[in-house]
């Protein structure tokens, strides 16, 4: 990543902080990340940032509640409502109308609470892998999550752990970079446990048919987290949708095939 990023912290509802990095201009792309310890707009999504400012827009990197440079706050529930709620406030004081809405995992989950929230904020949907949309007693049956219970949280906690919960989202430990791991441990460590363990999300599976804009969806074959099912899901449900598959990828698409996502992302955003 070569582009110069600017930083803000908006003050949200509860009093909490939520840091927002941006960079480019023209039409919004907001990138939202997923849940694993470490997490942070800028890390997750590192290798897609240049590439749309090349391609004119204007890209927003959010840190969610309990994330990256965010307010961490502990003895609460992070529900869904809690990470969307204060994700719209602070992307409202960033002066962001409307966008489309970029999202792995629990962020495309995020994204989808905010497609049916805020139906006129949204202008299309760019999800890979997104959660939220089976029952969560489903998803702990998935090997990807079974691997994500660890040390992390607590005094035993260490890079040889972040390392390992890392290589569980990828199909290819090659992208398991030193230089990630040490980015994602720093993070990880300021986390409170609660923002794993205390994760509360709902089913949002029923209500896909509400979402009308167009959506362009990303899943590895090797998924080991959100199940492939999920993709006939949206099929059925919604009016427009189209997806791509990558055989030997895992969690992880806009790391493992980043040249190809970005290319296939912005040909969806340019069509």
């Amino acid at each position: 990543m070569g582009k110069e990023l600017s930083r803000k912290t908006h003050s949200v509802t509860g009093g909490y902080d939520i840091s927002v990095a941006e960079t480019g201009s023209g039409p919004t792309v907001i990138f939202i990340h997923g849940s694993g310890p470490g997490a942070s707009g800028v890390s997750n999504f590192r290798q897609n940032i240049d590439a749309f400012v090349d391609g004119g827009y204007r890209v927003v990197l959010p840190d969610l509640i309990g994330y990256g440079q965010s307010s961490k706050p502990v003895d609460i529930d992070y529900t869904l409502a809690l990470f969307t709620d204060t994700l719209y406030e602070a992307l409202q004081a960033q002066g962001v109308e409307k966008a489309t809405l970029i999202g792995n995992s629990l962020g495309g989950g995020i994204a989808l609470q905010l497609a049916l929230d805020h139906p006129e904020f949204v202008d299309r949907l760019i999800l890979m892998a997104p959660g939220c949309i089976h029952e969560r007693e489903y998803y702990f049956k998935m090997p990807g999550i079974a691997g994500m219970v660890s040390s992390f949280g607590g005094p035993d906690f260490n890079e040889d752990e972040q390392r390992r919960l890392i290589t569980n989202l990828v199909y290819d430990p090659v992208h398991v970079t030193d230089a990630l791991v040490k980015e994602r441990f720093a993070v990880a460590r300021t986390q409170p446990k609660d923002v794993i363990v205390r994760m509360r999300t709902p089913n949002l599976g029923p209500r896909l048919g509400e979402i009308k804009v167009p959506i362009q969806l990303f899943w590895g074959r090797d998924e080991r987290f959100m199940p492939l099912e999920g993709i006939d899901l949206f099929f059925e449900a919604c009016e427009d949708v189209r997806c791509m598959t990558f055989n030997k990828v895992g969690h992880w698409v806009q790391v493992e095939r980043a040249e190809e996502f970005n290319r296939y992302a912005l040909a969806f955003l340019n069509g």
